[in-house]
């Protein structure tokens, strides 16, 4: 199994800046870089990394998708005058050139190849690249956006040449459209693009139209390009993670990409002059987290766009951090996604339906008075225009934000509770408490579990299980590992002690036909997302939500869709400060999907995540504890479509839930959708 994070950074690339005024390019400065590096290397990260060296691309890799002509016509930026380089700059839009930055330019693109190189040689897991210029607006033939040279375009183009990657996947999360990546991949079924934009109906620069939504590729490439505009600024956390869960994740797993690239610009962090968003730092480490899973790991950030100075050193550390395997902090309230962003995910899953079987339930493009695609009529332009003073002041106001909380890794990750007899997973800590339980504590588990008060064994068992839950709480240990002799019982002594003695709410994700009693979940304190494939006896409720799988587990797509687009917007909005994920004997999806579960789960409570498995399933031990050591899952495949019952079951499911679980929303229409921020 690959290790280690690269980090790729080279102080070359800070020497160069705008030499003459220009008010649209005057926040892209050398600090961007050096305030980056530095916030790694003060935190410890950079020291935790494996630093790899930059190199130059040749001119045969910027050709791989610049022209000729273009590239011929950058070589001779280096000897111009000033003036040269002021006229040379006219024919772009939004960019400067420099005696420098063709140099700077060869580097970010050539840094971007080192990581690809590294990450695909198995040299380390992944990585990320802090570069300048950056690269996503650059064309084929054009500079543009700051951008000389598309530094990812090119990395895909590369990773395809030379490592015969089928398919490849973008995650463009920076805050402006990268036009140049779809210009390049949009007839390309080989590379899905996916990017989501500050758009305010095409007045947000670069202003195209085909920015929208319902710019989807073209020809064989239709449905490989996803354009997610966003109309209003202040987009917050929460809005964010619903696109991941309701409509990337989803598509990235029914593609299954060998490489994943992250155009990682992080002007849609708060604060940004830019962007003007209002999510927090700490959303990158789940958003990072998220698609960790997908490529076997395998997964390359090059830095793109940062403006607020704070935000982005701050955004740069929660990415590396996450790289590196340390548990996603808390998310901090999820509220549900506002109005306009449920109206941008509505009209992009609809747009994108004939396309990919995982969105084939998607609703109908709602009627064009609430479309994105609306027209602002002209008196409404005239409005904005009219602001009063008072709201001008209001917002040009700096925003203040609590700088992100130190994550401490626990010093022990993962830790096992095991029978005699079954060998410890290397890297795990085999569990046995330092010191004895409360006597009131090991009476009240002979008086509620154990049948026979005179089994030692399985009282043994229960009071390790309590006394890792315990260290969990106290973040000694971050996820643990238990093989019991019975599941249920298990279950209910950690429910019960959890939500008696935790201050923290417990996620119970339970896999099988068991008997859950619901009363558990009567104050809120317990919720239970049960996977079945028989209907549960239980009452549905708020905090017990039984998810009948129609056809089992042997429908990888349902199950998969269901954990992505039910189970992990209700656990982020729910906030657990534990995750118990139990196996019920002889139940449960196929190995590769289980795997998956297990480590989607870890970005939430911090990675408290405790796994439960009957005594009989010894053969799981392995890989579960390879997943909660953080562990890339392995790949699922290109997934078929779920089956129809499944996906009726989900929808109603989620249908039915969407009132108490804001996250659960795909529409701005009906039961008062959208948060109206």
């Amino acid at each position: 199994m690959r290790t280690g994070t690269a980090l790729i950074y080279d102080e070359e690339m800070t020497k160069y800046k705008l030499l003459w005024v220009d008010p649209a390019c005057k926040i892209e400065v050398p600090e961007r870089l050096t305030v980056s590096h530095e916030a790694l290397v003060r935190s410890g990260l950079a020291d935790r990394c494996v630093s790899i060296p930059v190199r130059e691309a040749t001119e045969a890799d910027i050709l791989l998708v610049h022209s000729e002509e273009y590239l011929e016509a950058v070589k001779k930026t280096p000897h111009m005058t000033l003036e040269d380089l002021k006229e040379f700059t006219l024919q772009y839009g939004d960019v400067y050139f420099h005696p420098n930055i063709y140099r700077c330019a060869k580097l970010a693109a050539g840094a971007a190849l080192q990581l690809v190189d590294s990450v695909m040689t198995g040299k380390v897991r992944n990585g990320m690249a802090l570069v300048r210029p950056p690269g996503h607006h650059s064309m084929r033939s054009a500079a543009s956006g700051f951008c000389v040279f598309n530094n990812v375009a090119i990395a895909a183009q590369y990773a395809k040449q030379k490592y015969g990657v089928k398919r490849v996947l973008i995650v463009d999360w920076d805050i402006h459209h990268g036009q140049g990546v779809q210009y390049c991949f949009e007839d390309d079924p080989s590379v899905l693009y996916f990017s989501w934009h500050r758009y305010e109906h095409q007045k947000f620069w670069p202003q195209l139209r085909e920015s929208d939504f319902d710019s989807v590729g073209k020809e064989k490439g239709a449905g490989f390009n996803i354009n997610v505009p966003w109309n209003k600024v202040g987009m917050q956390d929460s809005d964010y993670v619903s696109v991941f869960c309701h409509l990337l994740l989803p598509v990235a797993y029914e593609f299954c990409p060998d490489l994943v690239l992250v155009c990682a610009g992080f002007d849609s962090a708060i604060g940004d002059p830019e962007g003007e968003m209002c999510a927090a730092p700490d959303v990158f480490a789940h958003l990072t987290h998220l698609l960790m899973n997908l490529a076997g790991g395998k997964l390359c950030a090059v830095l793109e766009g940062g403006y607020n100075l704070t935000s982005l050193a701050q955004s740069v550390c929660q990415t590396v951090q996450t790289l590196l395997g340390d548990p996603a902090p808390r998310p901090a309230d999820l509220a549900g996604p506002c109005k306009s962003a449920l109206e941008s995910l509505h009209c992009v899953r609809s747009a994108h339906r004939q396309y990919w079987s995982c969105l084939k339930h998607a609703a109908d493009l709602p009627s064009p008075d609430i479309s994105t695609k609306r027209v602002k009529l002209a008196e409404e332009e005239d409005e904005e225009v009219t602001l009063d003073k008072g709201e001008e002041e209001e917002s040009a106001e700096e925003k203040v934000w609590p700088e992100p909380l130190k994550r401490v890794p626990p010093p022990t990750r993962t830790a096992v509770v095991l029978p005699d007899g079954v060998a410890c997973p290397d890297g795990c800590k085999n569990f046995r408490p330092s010191e004895d339980l409360d006597p009131l504590i090991v009476n009240k588990l002979k008086e509620d579990f154990l049948k026979d008060a005179d089994d030692s064994d399985a009282l043994s068992t229960l009071s390790s299980l309590v006394a890792l839950v315990e260290k969990m709480e106290k973040n000694e240990v971050c996820s643990g590992l238990a093989l019991v002799r019975d599941v249920s019982v298990a279950m209910m002594c950690v429910v019960q002690h959890a939500a008696s003695a935790l201050r923290n709410r417990v996620l119970v994700v339970c896999l099988g036909d068991g008997k859950v009693p619901s009363h558990v979940t009567e104050d809120g304190k317990t919720c239970v997302v049960q996977f079945s494939d028989k209907e549960s006896e239980e009452q549905e409720s708020k905090y017990y939500i039984p998810v009948c799988l129609k056809k089992g587990y042997g429908d990888v797509s349902g199950f998969i869709q269901a954990v992505l687009g039910l189970l992990l917007p209700l656990g982020y909005e729910y906030d657990p400060g534990l995750v118990l994920l139990v196996r019920m004997s002889d139940s449960g999806p196929c190995e590769s999907a289980w795997q998956q579960l297990t480590g989607l789960l870890l970005g939430l409570a911090q990675g408290h995540t405790l796994v439960l498995l009957q005594e009989g399933e010894r053969t799981r031990v392995g890989p579960t504890a390879s997943s909660l050591l953080g562990d890339p899952a392995p790949s699922l495949g290109q997934l078929p479509a779920p089956t129809p019952e499944d996906v009726e079951s989900m929808e109603r499911l989620r249908h039915r839930l969407k009132a108490d679980w804001k996250l659960l929303q795909t529409t701005a229409q009906g039961s008062g959708g959208g948060d109206e921020r």
